[in-house]
């Protein structure tokens, strides 16, 4: 390494012009390289000793800023080496510095990787420079002796999109555990799953991660008794929906056993966190959660390595962008501003730090880690689920699963991966694209009153955006939606969640009944219901209870739905036990409207500016995977469906009782008197 990092500089010396390793009067070939020797000597051992040490004294400084700070030190460790030559011949301008450091530690670390792959050592030891250094490593007399089990979420990616990648040769990895790659045999199991009413990672992972997710009707809500708005992705709201979760189950979460939360909206009960939602929010010692910021950035070639790929994959998608618009594909939603860095982060950024944090907690020997991986999610709401885009983050998927499968087999345990995913996604245009207005105004004109002829836009509900904002330490309310809404409070509140919409009436305390919301807007309901963009509309009867309203009149109570399922019939199994649980929530808003569904195509409305949503019911966004070694128990039994987010968090707790017998306590029963198993 200290050869070709000599080599490396000599060849920057020869075509950087501001870099120099000769005095002006010029010196001869061997003190030139001897000059060069002496250099990347330094330059390498400041970086091995000096380096880690840099970073840790900036674990405070925002994550982005970080990734950015990283070149500049980089560089300045190269001007010291430089002075540490005792000829002084070796001078270089401070930018030219930046570039020098960078492609020296690029070339130092592929060097590094090329050297350890025939040496099993040696790769352990580079990877444990990625493992959270403030645990000691786990000797290996002392190494467990029960498997430890990795949970890796890709986030938004159905059933049925996992198949389609296998069958068609984008997933390698995937493939080869189902049985399905060039060496036979099985070692994992693949099952659907079906989601509840909110089929979006705010419920699907506060069940999962946490045992509960009662109360979280959609993405956001208004909540009438605190008169504000709550949204899954605010840290804020994050954290109270997290402390709710713990209340309600008495239970810490998923992971309070040892446990690692990495890019998660919730904790999950963890201790070693890393950019995970709910404890952003917070300021203090025990709320750095940097193991995954001091592994990844502690080697600076990582740094070099993210930065050339977040350039790269900005410059993907504007090319992928610009060619839609050419080629005037349809459906299709903006993707300029700032959309092509949000989706670089989410697709390089957190991806490369998550996977990091994931492999020093392997090599720490933890006995269970939880992750998200938010890249598809983020390409399919603006690209579509089944677009070349999201096929390519998909392969990306599978090379970092493969990339934890080899860290594996040098962890000082042994692991079970478990693959899964929190909702898939249902393609379609969006409401507004179809019929020229949003559902908000839609509602203003079934109230009666004006509609502007200029609307703003729908905030996305992908997690990357706030993601972002969290690693920047930016306030986390989105623009334009305040905790608490504006306006007259006499005017209903419209939010959306993909093709999920809530209307609330915020000068009403309590839920509205149908007969109070006819008597102040006669066809307010008649207007929404008899709407061809919209499947269905719930709202609480004081002569039925809750009722579903579809067009033509229909009118159906909740416990009529088994036998008659009316506007539901075209949503598929299920439907009907989903929207009772919901029904029963303590916030769910005054009306709740589901976007139409077209069974034949699987295509809904987004009510945001999505062509690829998930939020309510219809289609493959409720249908998520669940993948498990075989050495795990059947999640179901034969026949059986597994539905509910509640329901997979107690399949996992189920698993890690497997691995680490009785000290992982039994998942709570189901708490809500409406699941049906």
């Amino acid at each position: 390494m200290w050869a070709v990092s000599t080599v490396t500089m000599l060849a920057l010396a020869g075509i950087l012009p501001d870099f120099r390793l000769q005095s002006a009067d010029g010196d001869s070939a061997t003190t030139i390289a001897a000059t060069a020797a002496l250099g990347a000597g330094a330059f390498g051992v400041l970086s091995s000793v000096v380096w880690p040490l840099l970073v840790r004294a900036l674990l405070l400084v925002p994550a982005l800023v970080l990734g950015v700070l990283v070149f500049f030190l980089n560089g300045s460790l190269l001007l010291v080496a430089l002075r540490l030559d005792p000829s002084g011949q070796s001078e270089a301008a401070p930018e030219t510095a930046v570039v020098v450091a960078a492609v020296m530690s690029a070339v130092a670390s592929a060097t590094g990787g090329a050297l350890a792959v025939r040496d099993d050592d040696a790769y352990r030891r580079r990877l444990y420079r990625l493992s959270d250094r403030r645990r000691d490593a786990v000797p290996p007399s002392g190494a467990p002796s029960t498997p430890g089990t990795v949970f890796l979420q890709f986030d938004g990616v159905g059933h049925d999109v996992l198949v389609d990648a296998v069958a068609r040769g984008l997933m390698p990895t995937v493939a080869t555990w189902l049985g399905k790659g060039p060496e036979p045999g099985a070692t994992h199991r693949l099952v659907p799953w079906r989601t509840d009413w909110s089929s979006q990672t705010g419920a699907s992972q506060l069940g999962i991660l946490h045992g509960s997710n009662h109360d979280v009707p959609a993405f956001r809500w208004y909540e009438k008794d605190t008169q504000e708005i709550v949204v899954c992705n605010r840290p804020t709201s994050a954290a109270e929906l997290q402390r709710r979760a713990v209340e309600r189950t008495g239970d810490g979460g998923l992971l309070t056993l040892d446990g690692a939360s990495r890019g998660n909206l919730f904790s999950g009960g963890a201790d070693q966190l890393a950019l995970v939602l709910s404890v952003a929010a917070r300021r203090g010692r025990e709320n750095r959660s940097r193991a995954g910021y001091f592994a990844y950035f502690s080697d600076p070639a990582n740094a070099v390595r993210t930065a050339l790929s977040f350039v790269a994959d900005v410059g993907r998608e504007i090319g992928e962008s610009t060619r839609a618009r050419l080629k005037k594909r349809r459906p299709r939603v903006g993707r300029g501003g700032l959309y092509p860095f949000i989706r670089a982060f989410a697709t390089v950024v957190e991806r490369d730090v998550v996977v990091a944090a994931v492999i020093g907690d392997m090599l720490a020997g933890r006995s269970a880690v939880y992750a998200d991986l938010v890249a598809y999610d983020e390409v399919a709401h603006h690209s579509g689920p089944r677009s070349r885009d999201a096929d390519k983050v998909l392969q990306r998927l599978d090379r970092s699963l493969a990339l934890i499968e080899k860290v594996a087999e040098h962890a000082p345990r042994a692991y079970r991966v478990v693959l899964l995913s929190d909702h898939g996604q249902s393609p379609g245009e969006t409401f507004r694209a179809r019929y020229g207005l949003g559902l908000g105004e839609l509602v203003r004109a079934g109230c009666g009153l004006p509609v502007p002829r200029k609307v703003r836009r729908t905030h996305s509900g992908a997690e990357a955006r706030v993601a972002v904002r969290a690693a920047l330490r930016r306030p986390v309310e989105e623009r334009g939606e305040p905790r608490r809404p504006a306006g007259p409070e006499s005017e209903p509140l419209v939010l959306a969640s993909g093709n999920l919409g809530l209307v609330s009436f915020r000068d009403v305390a309590h839920r509205m009944s149908r007969e109070e919301i006819d008597a102040r807007h006669p066809a307010l309901l008649t207007t929404l219901a008899n709407h061809p963009g919209i499947g269905f509309v719930l709202v609480r009867s004081e002569e039925h209870g809750g009722l579903v309203l579809g067009a033509h009149g229909a009118a159906i109570p909740l416990d009529e739905l088994d036998e008659n399922p009316g506007p539901l019939a075209d949503f598929g199994p299920g439907a009907a036990d989903a929207v009772r649980r919901t029904h029963a929530f303590p916030h769910v808003a005054d009306i709740m409207v589901n976007s139409w569904y077209d069974p034949e195509d699987g295509e809904v409305l987004a009510f945001e500016e999505q062509i690829g949503s998930h939020g309510g019911l219809g289609g493959a966004q409720g249908r998520p995977f669940l993948m498990s070694p075989l050495s795990f128990s059947a999640p179901v039994g034969e026949g059986e469906e597994l539905v509910g987010a509640e329901r997979v968090h107690g399949v996992l707790r189920g698993w890690l009782r497997e691995c680490d017998g009785p000290q992982v306590p039994l998942a709570a029963a189901p708490t809500d008197d409406e699941r049906v198993a």
